[in-house]
C-alpha cells in the first residue's frame, strides 16, 4: 500500500515572519516517514521555504506553472524556475485558477504536460460547482476534466497526483459527505486504470475543505489516498493534526 500524500495549499497567504514560523513548527511535528507531506506555497516565497525546509521530510510545491518553456510571457514562471528551487509539486489547474483566470482544459492539460517533462509532479485539480452537481453533471465533469491531461499526457499520466476538489466544498466550510467523496475519487480511479497499467501508482487526493475533524474518516476511504488542505494548512496543528490522520 502507497504512503498517503498529504499537500497543503497556502493560496495568496504568508509573509516572511509568519512562514517562518509556520514552517519550523511543520518541521518540528512532522512524523520521520509514515505519510508524503508537502506545502505548497506562493512564488514570491519559494527561496525561503526551500531553506526552511532543508533537510526534513517535507517537499516544496508550488501553486501554479506556465504552460511554456521560456519567452515573452510577463508573470509567468517556468518549470525550469521551480525546479532551480527544488520543487517538487505543482498544482495545476486549481478551481480558483480556472474560475478567475479562464485556464481551460486543454490548457491545464498542457501545463501538466509542462510540469512532468521539467520534472516536477503535477497535482491536477478537478471539480464540480454547486450547479454542475445539482444538476447531476458531477461525474461527466470530472472525468471531462482529467480526460484532457490523459489524452495530452499519454503513458507518463501514471506520474500524475490527482486532486478531486467540489468546488462548492473551497473556503465554504462545507464538506463533501464521506460518501459523495469517495464516490468521485471510485470514478477518477476507474477512468486512470482505464487508460494506464500503473494506475494504482497515482495519489488521488480530496481537495474540498479537508480539516482536523474529517480528515480521518475521509482518509480511510478505499480510493482517497490523501489531502489537499487549504485554510488548516496555515495552522500547524491543525495540519499536523491531518498528517497524523493519514499515519495508518
Amino acid at each position: 500500500m502507497k504512503k498517503k500524500l498529504i499537500a497543503g495549499n497556502w493560496k495568496m497567504n504568508g509573509s516572511l515572519a509568519s512562514n517562518e514560523a509556520l514552517v519550523q513548527a511543520l518541521v518540528a511535528g512532522a512524523p520521520k516517514a509514515d505519510c508524503l507531506m508537502a506545502v505548497c506555497v506562493p512564488a514570491p516565497y519559494l527561496a525561503q521555504v526551500q531553506k526552511l525546509l532543508a533537510g526534513s521530510v517535507i517537499a516544496l510545491g508550488a501553486q501554479d506553472v506556465s504552460q511554456h518553456e521560456s519567452g515573452a510571457f510577463t508573470g509567468e514562471t517556468s518549470v525550469g524556475m521551480l525546479r532551480e528551487f527544488g520543487a517538487r509539486y505543482c498544482l495545476v489547474g486549481h478551481s480558483e485558477r480556472r474560475q478567475y483566470h479562464g485556464e481551460t482544459d486543454p490548457v491545464v492539460a498542457l501545463k501538466a504536460q509542462r510540469a512532468l517533462a521539467g520534472g516536477v509532479t503535477p497535482i491536477v485539480c478537478v471539480g464540480e460547482t454547486l450547479a454542475e452537481r445539482e444538476a447531476g453533471r458531477t461525474e461527466d465533469v470530472v472525468k471531462r476534466q482529467l480526460a484532457a491531461v490523459i489524452h495530452t499526457n499519454g503513458h507518463c499520466i501514471s506520474e500524475i497526483v490527482v486532486a478531486y476538489e467540489p468546488v462548492w466544498a473551497i473556503g465554504t466550510g462545507k464538506t463533501a459527505t464521506v460518501e459523495q467523496a469517495q464516490q468521485v475519487h471510485a470514478v477518477l480511479r476507474a477512468q486512470l486504470h482505464a487508460a494506464t497499467p500503473h494506475s494504482d501508482r497515482v495519489h488521488i487526493l480530496y481537495g474540498g475543505s479537508m480539516n482536523a475533524a474529517n480528515a480521518a474518516q475521509l482518509l480511510a476511504q478505499a480510493d482517497i489516498d490523501g489531502g489537499l488542505v487549504g485554510g488548516a494548512s496555515l495552522k500547524a496543528p491543525d495540519f499536523l493534526s491531518i498528517i497524523a490522520a493519514a499515519r495508518y
